[in-house]
């Protein structure tokens, strides 16, 4: 019986892409893409999103590739531009679980501790969560089990008792390994089929 869901944010609620805002530094898409797969890759920022800070992890990469640090340094400069906005048809989803009152709703985010606070500031729906837990501030992240297991005991969530809901298929295949019923989000329509054939809505 579930009784409790964990939202992933990026992605499923949240719409944040890098290319939202190398687009307007880029003339050239294949340009873009090769400095996005090998300078600002996503292996380097998700060492941000466990606990490094912005200025060492900008330091490392401008000493690594220093012709590109005007580029680097806009990541996190202008980090707030990679925001897409809410994914409405998900938070819409969120909205009527909430509203049904039958289960507590937490988040667990791959997320840097400094950039957090924008977007807390941004979506009001991030005050609706019973909980929230940031791996930047936990300096651990998914897919680590120590990272569910940290959500898990922090609530007292019994692991059988709780739905996950993540876009990367690796966070999902962590999550099952340790027991929690999980759905890869692929969009807000497959989500709400799931949903449905779970009971949820």
């Amino acid at each position: 019986m579930i009784t409790t869901i964990i939202f992933d944010l990026g992605g499923v609620l949240i719409d944040w892409k890098p290319e939202y805002l190398y687009t307007n530094i880029f003339a050239d898409e294949m340009e873009m893409r090769h400095f996005l797969d090998t300078v600002c890759s996503g292996d380097w920022n998700e060492e941000q999103d466990a606990g490094r800070t912005i200025k060492e992890g900008t330091d490392f990469l401008v000493s690594q590739f220093p012709d590109h640090e005007e580029n680097i340094k806009a990541y996190y400069g202008r980090w707030e531009e990679m925001l897409g906005g809410a994914i409405g048809e998900t938070v819409e989803i969120f909205k009527e679980l909430k509203s049904a009152e039958k289960y507590k709703i937490y988040a667990l985010t791959n997320w840097s501790e400094e950039t957090f606070p924008i977007a807390q500031r941004k979506f009001d729906f991030l005050n609706w969560f019973d909980g929230i837990v940031v791996s930047g501030t936990e300096r651990m992240r998914k897919p680590d089990p120590s990272f569910y297991q940290l959500i898990l005991d922090r609530y007292q969530l019994p692991a059988d008792e709780v739905l996950f809901i993540d876009d990367n298929l690796r966070n999902i295949k962590a999550a099952l390994e340790m027991g929690i019923d999980s759905i890869h989000f692929t969009s807000p329509e497959e989500l709400r089929i799931e949903l449905e054939e779970r009971g949820g809505l």
